[in-house]
């Protein structure tokens, strides 16, 4: 269940026409440094002593807890020594990001503003699936000044995949009865991953050209909408539960 710590805290609970879920990475931010992998190298070596890489590791749509266990398998560590450490390592990593996380207002994806302002002003509910972990995406949105548009997210620590993501976000949103049951619910993102998280869910998945997975590895996966960037996202896409027949 998505908790009451990865909630941003409102006082007022209004019933929203659609939902759609973000990525974070490739899609609202791109660019980002190398502070985030810089934290799970600092973690891994701060709670085992190892020195560990994400040199290798295909990083794209992968959730943070299966980044560093692939870090440690490849150190050598076993499943059962990488189990036992992690919830240590995943705090440390989320501490230390908070604490080198430079601005990132300049590291915002086309169009990712204008239409953050469109979708809030007719009442659509926005929230977050994402790999990273809880802290590490809130800091991320805290340092681009995309925190506010934001009610709530699912995160990387918190599923065994995206679609377990997804699938928690959505039941949240329904919960607390933030969309009807019959609301149109869309996901949007950059990688592979973010599609087949939507086909499990069923919902409207919508991918966009600003990360780094080759266009034709996107297009066998026939998202409903493969866009540009965020400025070709128009409301109409979002608002209806089968816009044009898109989903079928």
């Amino acid at each position: 269940m998505v908790t009451q710590a990865v909630q941003k805290k409102v006082s007022v609970t209004p019933a929203y026409r659609a939902l759609v879920l973000f990525d974070i990475d490739g899609t609202l931010l791109r660019r980002a440094g190398p502070h985030h992998r810089a934290a799970l190298v600092h973690a891994v070596r701060r709670v085992t002593g190892l020195t560990t890489t994400t040199e290798g590791i295909p990083l794209q749509g992968m959730l943070d807890p299966d980044i560093l266990n692939v870090m440690m398998r490849t150190a050598g560590l076993k499943r059962a020594t990488i189990r036992a450490a992690m919830p240590e390592i995943l705090g440390v990593a989320e501490r230390y990001y908070r604490r080198v996380c430079p601005g990132l207002t300049d590291k915002h994806c086309p169009g990712v503003v204008p239409l953050l302002e469109r979708l809030t002003r007719r009442g659509i509910l926005l929230g977050l699936v994402t790999g990273n972990l809880t802290r590490i995406g809130w800091r991320k949105l805290e340092r681009a000044g995309l925190h506010g548009y934001f009610r709530f997210g699912a995160f990387g620590e918190m599923a065994a995949h995206r679609a377990g993501l997804a699938k928690l976000a959505i039941r949240e949103a329904r919960r607390r009865g933030w969309i009807a049951p019959e609301a149109a619910v869309s996901l949007v993102g950059d990688a592979p991953q973010d599609i087949q998280a939507a086909r499990a869910n069923r919902i409207r998945a919508i991918s966009v050209r600003t990360g780094i997975t080759p266009v034709e590895e996107l297009e066998i996966l026939r998202p409903d909408l493969l866009l540009r960037d965020l400025r070709d996202l128009r409301l109409h896409m979002v608002e209806k539960r089968d816009p044009c027949g898109l989903i079928g």
